[in-house]
């Protein structure tokens, strides 16, 4: 898909400040610091629309990226940053859940995970949040390019099996440095923003 234009339009923290335009929305999930950013930008062909940062945690509200006047990317903060106060992560839970329960405009979500290593709890209780709430999942298993070529199909099957994903969903491997399921990701996802 080729994206024309590409803005992000609202950090919200409320479902009062989501955008009510209707568009279809595809939500990104995924543990601070697994690459979501980089994620956003190498699909959009953009450096750096959506921040990247090294220090995890960073993203602390519901952002919405616009695209082709058409769909949103909804970028929601990672979960799993020890250094956050239990308060804040208490108030990013209640953030996210009242946006995954409530949203009608959203149609499915990328939940992003670090291909090179096992899922974590976290990844997995994420993933029983989104089926509990009857959401498709897109599994993207980011950092593909960093595993050796003979071991992606175990740690891809150790995806799988660790979140004991539904015949529905899929897992595509994805690399923000080589463009590697990009394409894709894009087919999967055509079918939700139409």
């Amino acid at each position: 898909m080729k994206i024309n234009q590409a803005e992000i339009v609202m950090s919200a923290v409320s479902q009062k400040q989501y955008p009510n335009d209707q568009l279809p929305e595809i939500a990104l999930a995924g543990r601070s610091n697994v690459g979501k950013s980089s994620f956003i930008n190498r699909l959009i062909n953009r450096k750096n629309l959506a921040r990247t940062s090294s220090k995890p945690g960073k993203t602390q509200t519901i952002n919405f990226y616009l695209l082709n006047d058409a769909f949103y990317f909804v970028d929601v903060p990672g979960y799993g940053y020890a250094k956050v106060s239990k308060k804040e992560r208490e108030k990013w839970g209640k953030m996210m859940e009242e946006y995954f329960a409530l949203r009608d405009t959203l149609k499915a979500t990328a939940l992003i995970i670090d291909s090179r290593h096992e899922p974590t709890e976290l990844d997995q209780i994420m993933y029983d949040f989104l089926k509990y709430y009857e959401l498709p999942v897109l599994v993207i298993a980011t950092k593909i390019d960093k595993v050796a070529k003979g071991k992606r199909q175990k740690h891809l099957q150790q995806v799988i099996q660790t979140l004991e994903l539904e015949d529905t969903d899929v897992v595509i491997p994805f690399s923000a440095e080589t463009g590697e399921g990009k394409e894709e990701a894009w087919q999967q996802m055509k079918d939700y923003i139409q």
